[in-house]
C-alpha cells in the first residue's frame, strides 16, 4: 500500500500555483518554446504549461504534438550552435520512465535510484558530461516534463516495493532546481518526501533560488547538495551560472532552514596556483556552511562531451591538457586525469578539510578503489553524495 497521500494532477496544480505566480530563473529565458507529446494531455496540464510559457511573452511557442520530447529536431547540424539553440530551446513533455536505478560499472560508483521531472539545464558549464549523452546530444533543449503524479507514484511503488529507507536523486541528468522558480515543483516533491515512509530525496543544483524551500515541512527526509567550484574556476568554466558566493548563501539559508546540506566539489579542475585557489574556497566553505557530507571529483568525461567542450574551450584547454587517453584510463571508458594526479589533487583537498573539520565525512565521486586506497578512503566506498 502506498505510505503517503495520493498526489492527483488537480492537487499537483492547486499545490504549485495556489498563492504564486511562476517566476523566470535569473539564468533562463527561453527563445523558444516547444509543447511535445503529452504536454497538453489533460486539463491541468494544459493550465499548467501555459502559465509557466506566459512568463515568457515573446518566445515563439510551437505544437508537435505526436513527437516525444526526446525526439524534437532543432534542426542544426553544427554541434556548437546546436548546443546553444538548446540552451534557448524549453520543451514540454511527459516522461513515462523517469525513474530509474544507474548502471555503472568499472568504478566504484554504488549506484542508485535517480528520477528525471527535468531534462538538461539551462546552464553553460564547459566540461558538461550531460551534453555528450546520447539523448542530449541529439535533442539538447531544457525540458520541464508534466506528468510529474505520475513520477512520484512510480517512485513510491518502487520504494515500497524495497520497503527500506531509500534515495532518489534528482540532479543525474538535470539541474534539481534550476526550473523550479517557474515549476514550482520542489513545494510538491519536498512533502511527499516528508510523508513517506521509505522515500528519501537527495537534490542537486548549482542554483541559488531556494525561496520555494524554506518554508516547507521536510522531516529531514530531503537532503540538498551543491555543486561547487571556487570563483576563479567558475569564472572560466561555469558560464551562466550562479557564482559560488551565491550558491553559499542558499545552502546557509537552507541549512538554518534545518535541511541536511552536503556539497560537491567537482571537476577539481588544476588551473594555475589550483592549490591556494581551492584552499581559500574549502577553509571559507567549511566556516560558513554546517555540511553533512563532502564528496570529491574530477572530470571524467566521453568522447562526445569531450569534443564538445574541445570546441568550445580549444583542444589545448586548461582540462584537455592533462586528460590521459591510454595510460591509466579507467575500465568504465571515461577519460579522466591520469591516476597519479588525481591522487595527489584528493590528498591535499583531503588536509585542508581535515584541518579545518575532522570529523566531516569525505567520499569520492565515480573514482576508482586503487585511488581510494591510496588515500586511506576505503571506508567511505559507496557512501558518497548520491545515497543516505
Amino acid at each position: 500500500m502506498a505510505s503517503y497521500k495520493n498526489v492527483t494532477q488537480p492537487d499537483l496544480f492547486k499545490e504549485i500555483h495556489e498563492g504564486r505566480t511562476p517566476e523566470p530563473p535569473l539564468r533562463f529565458r527561453p527563445e523558444r518554446i516547444i509543447l511535445s507529446r503529452g504536454s497538453l494531455s489533460d486539463p491541468q496540464r494544459r493550465t499548467l504549461v501555459k502559465s509557466i510559457y506566459s512568463v515568457y511573452p515573446d518566445a515563439v511557442v510551437e505544437e508537435k504534438l505526436d513527437i516525444p520530447h526526446n525526439r524534437i529536431d532543432l534542426s542544426e547540424p553544427d554541434p556548437v550552435r546546436l548546443h546553444y539553440r538548446g540552451k534557448r530551446t524549453l520543451v514540454f513533455g511527459e516522461h513515462k520512465s523517469a525513474v530509474r536505478c544507474s548502471s555503472e560499472d568499472g568504478n566504484t560508483c554504488p549506484n542508485y535510484w535517480h528520477f528525471s521531472p527535468y531534462g538538461f539545464c539551462p546552464y553553460d558549464c564547459k566540461y558538461c558530461y550531460l551534453a555528450g549523452t546520447p539523448g542530449v546530444w541529439f535533442s539538447p533543449a531544457v525540458k520541464i516534463f508534466t506528468n510529474l503524479p505520475e513520477i512520484l507514484s512510480q517512485i513510491d511503488r518502487a520504494a515500497c516495493k524495497l520497503g527500506k529507507q531509500t534515495a532518489f536523486y534528482l540532479g543525474k541528468l538535470q539541474d534539481g532546481l534550476a526550473l523550479d522558480p517557474l515549476t514550482g515543483y520542489s513545494r510538491v516533491m519536498v512533502p511527499f518526501f516528508a510523508s513517506h515512509q521509505y522515500a528519501r530525496l537527495i537534490l542537486l543544483t548549482k542554483s541559488s533560488e531556494v525561496k520555494n524551500l524554506l518554508d516547507l515541512e521536510h522531516r529531514g527526509h530531503t537532503i540538498l547538495s551543491w555543486s561547487l567550484n571556487p570563483p576563479e574556476v567558475c569564472r572560466r568554466f561555469e558560464a551562466n551560472t550562479p557564482p559560488p558566493d551565491g550558491r553559499i548563501k542558499a545552502m546557509k539559508a537552507c541549512a538554518v532552514a534545518g535541511y541536511p546540506v552536503r556539497a560537491v566539489i567537482m571537476p577539481i579542475i588544476p588551473i594555475a596556483n589550483w592549490r591556494p585557489v581551492y584552499e581559500r574556497f574549502l577553509v571559507r566553505l567549511l566556516e560558513e556552511v554546517n555540511l553533512d557530507r563532502i564528496t570529491l571529483g574530477g572530470i571524467c568525461i566521453y568522447r562526445s562531451a569531450r569534443q564538445l567542450m574541445e570546441r568550445k574551450l580549444g583542444r589545448k584547454n586548461t582540462i584537455s591538457k592533462f586528460l590521459v587517453d591510454n595510460k591509466d584510463k579507467p575500465a568504465d571508458g571515461r577519460t579522466r586525469f591520469s591516476r597519479r594526479q588525481r591522487i595527489g589533487i584528493y590528498g591535499h583537498m583531503i588536509k585542508v578539510i581535515r584541518e579545518c573539520n575532522p570529523e566531516l565525512p569525505v567520499a569520492l565521486c565515480l573514482e576508482e578503489k586503487p585511488v581510494f586506497e591510496a588515500l586511506n578512503l576505503t571506508g567511505s566506498i559507496g557512501r558518497c553524495n548520491c545515497v543516505l
